[in-house]
């Protein structure tokens, strides 16, 4: 009885390691259809290269959120979806999110780095009008 109790208990734990957790992306883009600057802003590199429209530089934290913080106070956001990511590399992830204002469309590109295990730091936020 013992064995069985042992091996039970290791399939147990074995399915319950491996059950997969949420992509960032999935978040991010969750954050983006709320505008959630502050969750957004809390997967932030210390400095991010932000590109809004046509306002390009490389902000602090701080900074790079209150930027934010006003795009979304003139374009509310209304829904977003993810159209493309890229998870194979463990130490990189890259995603496309479509997100709808009440003004317009725009497609938004993150560029995260993995900093410490299962942490992943936006490096680089782009948002461009969509053209489609």
């Amino acid at each position: 009885m013992k064995p069985f109790v042992a091996l039970l208990f290791l399939f147990f734990q074995l399915s319950t390691n491996n059950v997969p957790q949420a992509d960032i992306v999935d978040d991010l883009a969750l954050h983006f259809k709320t505008g959630n600057t502050k969750e957004i802003a809390k997967n932030f590199a210390p400095t991010v290269d932000l590109i809004i429209i046509d306002q390009e530089d490389v902000y602090s934290k701080v900074q790079a959120e209150q930027i934010l913080k006003d795009f979304f106070a003139k374009n509310v956001p209304l829904r977003s979806s993810v159209v493309h990511r890229l998870s194979n590399n463990p130490n990189y992830r890259y995603g496309i999110i479509s997100l709808h204002t009440r003004n317009q469309k725009f497609r938004v590109n993150i560029t995260l780095m993995k900093k410490l295990p299962n942490t992943y730091l936006i490096t680089e936020l782009r948002i461009e009008q969509d053209k489609q």
